[in-house]
């Protein structure tokens, strides 16, 4: 009995030390993880440190390169090929399509000793006219400076107003037979929001200095005068458009009351009326008419360093405009047009 009881005693005494031993290695066993995983996650830090500064040193690399002219803007002579300008998107300043960026492309194009022929490729519904005025302009001058080079438009989905407009100063145009063509017209839209303004009970509080500024404001009502001045300009603007289109066409236009309505045809109706003279995509002009098949594009496009000075210009603009508005509602100041 006496023996059991020291051996039982024994057991109680070995118990806690067992317990103590347990904790302190399932402690050491957690500091180790977390020193492990404290290290890796140390590393990969670093490992993605060093992928970003050498991302950025590579960057301010290409940089210099292009600065120094090393890179890209370098222009080179290709062999004889035909040379490809795609006009896409909305025509406006600033926009995809803008004067300055076409114009570069042409001048690139008929400076190259290789270039046969120019295909405008045109999917474009218009836009503004100042710019495509501009761009049409452009064609001509250069075509008189390089008879030997001709110019196609090449019409895809659309080629509509300012599409057309551009499309005017082609030699030839070729379409396809579904393509939409023509809307020779002159808009300027906007909204009225004077009953609206009624029924909340809102008031319009406008001051001007000189008595034509608010012309066509949206939130007053129709002044006649104002409308009469506008529909002057309109219709000033639509003559240059006619006048553009009956230049380039010459006798191949079979004008009628709706040639320059503002309506729009197929591609196969536009050749029956003039607007266009072939059924043709851009690989055909090129291997049937300009006979060179090897196309190179010479459409105008950003540097990398443009694109993202663009992003961060854009980005800035907006958070400067949202302050300037933020301080401009406090005084009671803003103007939303």
């Amino acid at each position: 009995m006496a023996e059991e009881n020291q051996q039982n005693t024994a057991n109680m005494h070995a118990a806690p030390s067992a317990d103590k031993s347990q904790d302190t290695q399932w402690q050491r066993d957690a500091l180790e993880r977390l020193a492990s995983s404290a290290l890796t996650e140390q590393r990969t830090a670093r490992r993605w440190s060093v992928f970003f500064k050498s991302l950025t040193f590579l960057y301010l690399f290409v940089l210099m390169l292009v600065a120094l002219g090393l890179v890209g803007g370098a222009k080179k002579d290709f062999k004889e090929h035909t040379a490809l300008i795609d006009i896409s998107g909305v025509i406006q300043a600033g926009g995809d399509v803008n004067a300055d960026a076409v114009m570069s492309s042409l001048r690139d194009a008929y400076e190259n000793k290789g270039t046969k022929g120019i295909i405008l490729r045109i999917n474009s519904p218009g836009g503004s006219p100042v710019q495509a005025g501009i761009i049409n302009d452009e064609i001509k001058r250069q075509k008189k400076l390089h008879a030997d080079i001709p110019v196609y438009a090449v019409v895809e989905d659309i080629c509509a107003s300012g599409g057309y407009y551009i499309a005017a100063a082609a030699d030839k145009i070729y379409v396809d037979k579904a393509s939409i063509v023509g809307s020779i017209g002159v808009l300027m839209d906007g909204y009225g929001f004077t009953e609206a303004m009624e029924k909340v009970g809102v008031e319009r509080r406008l001051m001007t200095a000189g008595e034509n500024k608010a012309m066509l404001d949206p939130f007053s009502p129709v002044n006649p005068k104002h409308q009469a001045l506008a529909q002057t300009m309109l219709n000033e603007i639509h003559e240059q458009f006619k006048t553009v289109v009956r230049e380039g066409r010459g006798a191949r236009l079979k004008e009628n009351d709706e040639t320059f309505s503002g309506l729009f045809w197929s591609g196969e109706q536009s050749i029956k009326i003039g607007l266009a003279d072939a059924i043709g995509s851009a690989d055909y002009v090129a291997r049937e008419v300009i006979k060179q098949e090897n196309m190179v594009d010479f459409t105008y496009q950003d540097d990398l360093a443009s694109r993202i000075a663009k992003r961060i210009g854009a980005s800035v603009s907006a958070t400067i405009g949202d302050v300037l508005a933020r301080q401009l509602v406090n005084a009671g100041e803003v103007k939303l047009r």
